[in-house]
């Protein structure tokens, strides 16, 4: 599985950003997801939604600003990001498990206070 991450960028706090990530194939994947990691911290899981059921996993730090979803037939995994914090600046990165672990490349996301 390949894929490839677009969105991000540079807001203030309180705005908005999407993400999404498209994936080569959905053949065999199990879920989806997109991690993040901030300067000097560890790779963290942000929101996770199971390919076929859609149930969704959500970090207790975003929950209620950031959701999650899937669309099958574009075979993409968006995650929409509202109330964004300056907390919220790091990498992002678009994961899927189908076997094995894929990760696309990372994107930025800055939030300025």
């Amino acid at each position: 599985v390949q894929l490839q991450a677009s969105g991000g960028g540079s807001v203030e706090a309180g705005g908005s950003l999407r993400l999404s990530c498209a994936a080569s194939t959905i053949y065999s994947i199990v879920n989806m997801g997109w991690f993040r990691q901030a300067p000097g911290k560890r790779r963290e899981s942000v929101a996770t939604i199971m390919f076929r059921g859609g149930e969704i996993t959500i970090a207790d730090s975003v929950k209620g600003r950031f959701t999650i979803s899937r669309n099958i037939d574009e075979k993409t995994v968006i995650l929409q990001m509202t109330n964004l914090m300056p907390e919220d600046t790091a990498v992002y990165y678009c994961y899927a498990f189908a076997g094995t672990s894929a990760w696309g490349q990372g994107t930025l996301v800055t939030v300025s206070s």
